[in-house]
């Protein structure tokens, strides 16, 4: 199933460059296609200041997304274009989310723009010095759908409306109005119907009451289909309404009635459901606290979240919901950070500890001092990427539509063709053409093919984020539940990626404290899990570390710097094989080759023209990281391979300890990229799980790229396709269950509403079928893929250890 590329063209303004080499333009351009759903970054020629057009797919990348990596590397888009998610009530079927998709399209200026019926949003990507949100509105309230409070965009989602009840109605009717106009439509119905049948109504009396359930039945479809057409707007509800009419006229009062009986039911039906999956993403917003207890000296006092600033300082009693992002300053509990991460058991906190807002405290008070902004925070960048997630289009779902595309003109041309050949060539009166014909406007309205792909993604979503997963897009949904093969980052991924020195061998007659100092003082400027490990070693053996000076990394052999005066080499023996050659120090070779046989990962330190000793490293396993690995073999997952560049002994070790079925060891990080391609050219879809940013461009080539402890870092949320939001691995088995499960959901929904066009179609050419059954099964089948979808709210992961 291929994937539909909408390629768009935005601009970049980048103040204060001056020429193709500087090296902000080449950072940008180099984090941009580093980008999953960025199809090409190129320098406009001759403009100044200095231009990139950027080419993206938007059911891959949002313009917002973007923006946010522009931001981050230190461009800025320019303010011409916007991205806006627009809250949307008034729309009654899921085909007409196409269409308005289409008219919002056509408009000049808009780059790109989805409808997602389901959710009940519009996302629309538009040049402003072209376009404005007023005319956007306009237009699709001139297709018969109410923005709600937009423009300015709407910071949370609000409920979703359904029917156009009159504004004068008291606002309890308002807001039973669907259900009480169903209601009315079944009881003249009911009525219309036994009292002809059994109790001797006259015919012009039950008349009287079908013609009330056609009122009943048909009005919120009549009053948003025929303003509609007369604006070229052809949605189901027309179809419907001219199955009715067409009963109407061949007589057939109590079928037409019970055919717009059927309809407002599986509409009201749908719209329920729907609404129990919008919650679930709603419920999201729900867990931010408005308001905080701000300490000002000695007083508290109450503040809205979306004044405080960075710095402050917020008192968080037991039991409440903590409001912001930030670090522990006074206090020791325990938090309930299952709303944002999934973890089933509350995190103890401590000082300098971080606290996400959303969570709970539960034991004691604590003094928390503001991190991020309310903007900014984690649970607040979830639920953004949440909507985003929403305005992408699933592979699934671009087929559907382009089937659909084709399908409803087709059946639209063989209903005259029904309608008018039989008679003419003298097979049939034309009053049975005719109710064939009204037979095949039913099957004509594929509702539940439009339905069911889009349903079961909101569905899958919003579970994931309720359980610590953010899956961000139908595709990644898709494409996760299709994986046979997973790679996985070493050193902190499958490994706790806590190092500690386990031995410290000076050499040539130096004393191991200045191994260990000359080590620290290096090391010190590096933020990598090992350099932290051995300045923590010499910390805790009290030395004083002297600051270095020009530190270069040398990406995946160690590091180059200078201390006192005199230079430092510090690495791998790779390293001084590259810079010493022959002259390199044969016990230093048996001395490496002999703690690596260990499992132990070593640093060769070479200060003033010599070495002055060597430092062996270990790091453990994770926790229950086998089991998690054995659980994703269970669910099919054949391949689990490391990628690492650690050495070839320790990675074997390590491998045997945590269960991959594949080792790659002494990887640059070019070569784990390398490793990625490869293994998408043997097996396709694969998946790469890592940290988020050393893994970056292995993770955005990867099918799915898969991001632990997307809760503590800003990157793993925007590089990764899926973020597990605490930093444990034992959570993607879930993921995965559950994209398996949504894609079995989306075939199932795929086979019903097939099945039953190609039952609705069969059976209306041959008369097989009356009109109230063939509505039965159309309104049906749309409920029915609605509730399938559903049924992934509830998922949980069952499996054999």
């Amino acid at each position: 199933m291929n994937e539909k590329t909408i390629e768009v063209e935005v601009t970049l303004l980048l103040p204060d460059i001056e020429d193709d080499g500087d090296e902000c333009l080449v950072r940008l351009q180099d984090a941009l296609r580093e980008r999953k759903g960025i199809v090409h970054v190129h320098r406009e020629r001759d403009a100044r200041p200095v231009r990139l057009c950027i080419h993206f797919n938007p059911n891959l990348i949002s313009l917002e997304a973007v923006r946010r990596t522009a931001r981050e590397v230190g461009g800025q888009l320019t303010a011409r274009y916007r991205h806006d998610r627009i809250p949307f009530e008034g729309m009654n079927s899921a085909d007409e989310a196409a269409l308005l998709r289409r008219k919002l399209e056509a408009l000049p200026g808009m780059l790109h723009a989805n409808v997602n019926y389901a959710a009940g949003l519009a996302f629309v990507a538009y040049d402003t010095q072209t376009l404005t949100p007023q005319a956007i509105a306009g237009e699709m309230r001139a297709f018969g759908i109410q923005p709600l409070d937009w423009p300015p965009p709407s910071e949370t989602q609000p409920p979703h409306d359904h029917g156009s009840a009159p504004a004068f109605l008291p606002h309890w009717v308002q807001e039973r109005w669907e259900l009480l106009l169903v209601a009315l439509a079944g009881l003249f119905l009911l009525i219309g119907w036994a009292g002809e049948t059994f109790l001797g109504m006259p015919p012009q009396a039950a008349l009287g009451f079908f013609l009330l359930a056609y009122l009943a039945g048909g009005y919120d479809i009549a009053t948003h289909a025929i303003p509609g057409l007369f604006k070229g707007n052809f949605d189901t509800d027309v179809l419907m309404l001219a199955a009715a009419a067409g009963a109407a006229l061949l007589g057939e009062w109590a079928e037409g009635a019970f055919l717009l009986f059927l309809f407002s039911l599986g509409h009201a039906g749908e719209h329920y459901a729907l609404d129990r999956a919008r919650n679930a993403v709603n419920a999201l917003g729900e867990m931010m606290p408005t308001t905080a207890r701000l300490k000002e000296g000695e007083r508290v006092v109450e503040r809205p979240v979306s004044r405080l600033k960075i710095g402050d300082v917020v008192i968080v009693r037991p039991g409440d919901r903590i409001p912001v992002d930030g670090e522990v300053l006074a206090g020791e509990s325990a938090v309930d950070q299952s709303p944002i991460t999934g973890e089933s058991v509350p995190a103890p906190k401590a000082p300098g500890q971080e606290v996400f807002a959303g969570s709970i405290n539960q034991d004691a008070v604590l003094e928390v001092r503001v991190t991020r902004l309310a903007k900014d925070n984690t649970l607040a960048r979830v639920m953004q990427m949440v909507a985003e997630a929403q305005s992408q289009q699933s592979p699934t779902q671009q087929f559907t539509e382009r089937f659909t595309a084709r399908f409803v003109p087709a059946v639209l041309a063989f209903v005259l063709l029904v309608v008018a050949v039989p008679p003419l060539l003298g097979w049939m009166p034309l009053r049975e053409s005719f109710y064939r014909g009204m037979l095949l406007l039913v099957a004509a309205s594929p509702c539940a093919l439009a339905l069911g792909t889009p349903a079961t993604v909101l569905a899958g979503i919003a579970q994931a984020a309720r359980n610590g997963v953010l899956i961000k897009g139908g595709v990644h949904l898709e494409n996760l539940g299709a994986l046979k093969v997973m790679a996985f980052d070493k050193t902190g991924t499958l490994t706790e990626g806590r190092f500690k020195v386990t031995d410290i061998l000076p050499l040539n007659g130096h004393p191991s404290d200045e191994l260990l100092r000359v080590a620290g003082a290096v090391e010190q400027g590096s933020s990598h899990p090992l350099a932290q490990a051995v300045v923590e070693a010499a910390r805790q053996r009290g030395l004083d570390l002297p600051a270095a000076s020009g530190l270069e990394n040398l990406s995946g052999r160690g590091v180059r710097s200078e201390l006192e005066g005199r230079p430092v080499l510090i690495g791998s023996l790779k390293l001084f094989r590259q810079t010493l050659g022959e002259a390199l120090d044969g016990a230093v070779i048996e001395t490496v080759t002999m703690l690596e046989k260990q499992g132990k990962t070593t640093m060769a330190v070479h200060y003033a023209g010599e070495f002055i000793g060597i430092l062996a490293l270990a790091d453990a396993p994770r926790p229950g990281v086998r089991e998690t690995l054995r659980t994703l073999q269970n669910l099919g997952v054949r391949k689990l391979v490391m990628l690492t560049g650690d050495n070839e002994e320790v990675a074997r070790r390590i491998g045997e300890q945590v269960g991959v079925t594949d080792v790659r060891a002494s990887l640059m990080p070019a070569q784990k990229l390398d490793a990625i391609r490869s293994l998408q050219a043997e097996y396709g879809a694969v998946a790469m799980t890592g940290d988020g940013v050393n893994d970056a461009p292995a993770l955005a080539t990867a099918t799915v790229g898969i991001a632990m402890g997307g809760a503590g870092t800003a990157v793993a949320l925007e590089t990764a396709d899926v973020a597990l939001m605490a930093d444990d691995l034992s959570k993607l088995p879930f993921a995965v269950a559950l994209s398996r499960a949504s894609r079995r959901v989306i075939r199932q929904n795929l086979g019903v509403s097939l099945g039953v066009i190609a039952i609705l179609l069969a059976t209306s050419v041959f008369g097989l079928m009356e009109l109230s059954g063939a509505v039965v099964l159309h309104e049906g089948s749309s409920i029915i893929v609605v509730l399938n979808a559903l049924r992934l709210l509830g998922f949980r992961l069952h499996t054999q250890g």
